[in-house]
């Protein structure tokens, strides 16, 4: 069970607000996470999916009211395409095979994911949003997908070149840096939502960049679930991003631990902007 359903404790949460359209219902929903696959918590509202992004200070309470809310975590729901969150779920049920491009399904039995329910409050946006990177046919009222490789190709390039644009306008030190840098960034940034295998990978040998160093993104804190393990669980100090871990002398990795830790300010900068330009 996830840890918002059957629990009182209140939480902070900085989200849009389902009232601001009409009378929108905001729902929290257990989804995979893009790349790990691991259960993650979504929110979805006004029609737009967000992950759900947490921070906490080593002490902390809010004061809300009349009540002190013992979590001090401050979370916060950022926009995120859906194309990420569908895309490995697109790429199960198409059953590709060698050289074969795979089978066209249904959309509702694509989003039917075991475990899942979620999956199918997206259908609504799932439709419109997975046509750019996938065939269909229709007959009749139906439609049927079938995910394209070349297109997914197409568009995780031009999300990779979007992104290289607006590092620079996000901070000035971005601006001086050598444009392959920056796109290495951009990809480092995609990458926390794509397998190694097969997007991340092809992605790089058609930018031509190393896997090893796209890989390597920050750690960004999203929201898992307590399906198998308790809020409690749940400690900073062992969120640690690869700049925090302990490197040795030499110049090359001290640079490296300098572009991961720039990396994971920027995505913190680039989200806010995202916010903003909702």
């Amino acid at each position: 069970m996830a840890w918002w359903e059957g629990v009182d404790e209140t939480r902070l949460l900085v989200a849009p607000d389902p009232k601001a359209i009409g009378n929108c219902v905001g729902r929290l929903l257990s989804l995979r996470h893009p790349k790990s696959g691991n259960t993650t918590c979504y929110l979805f509202v006004n029609g737009a999916l967000q992950e759900i992004h947490w921070f906490k200070q080593s002490y902390g309470a809010w004061f809300l009211g009349d009540y002190v809310c013992e979590d001090g975590r401050l979370y916060a729901a950022t926009p995120v395409d859906p194309v990420f969150i569908l895309l490995p779920i697109f790429e199960e049920a198409r059953m590709k095979k060698g050289d074969d491009p795979g089978k066209f399904r249904q959309l509702d039995e694509i989003i039917f994911i075991n475990g899942y329910p979620g999956y199918q409050h997206l259908s609504s946006i799932a439709e419109k949003s997975m046509q750019v990177v996938c065939d269909f046919k229709e007959i009749g009222l139906t439609k049927f997908f079938r995910l394209n490789d070349s297109k997914v190709l197409a568009w995780l390039h031009y999300k990779a070149c979007q992104l290289k644009q607006t590092l620079p306008t996000l901070d000035k030190n971005y601006a001086a840096r050598d444009e392959k840098d920056t796109l290495a960034d951009a990809v480092s940034i995609l990458g926390e939502y794509l397998k190694d295998e097969p997007w991340l990978k092809l992605l790089c040998s058609n930018l031509k960049l190393d896997l090893q160093v796209a890989a390597k993104a920050p750690d960004i804190e999203t929201l898992p679930t307590a399906i198998e393990s308790s809020l409690a669980s749940f400690n900073p100090v062992q969120e640690k991003s690869g700049s925090d871990k302990k490197t040795t002398r030499t110049g090359r990795q001290t640079k490296k631990a300098k572009v991961e830790t720039d990396t994971r300010n920027i995505k913190e900068m680039f989200s806010r902007a995202s916010r903003r330009g909702k």
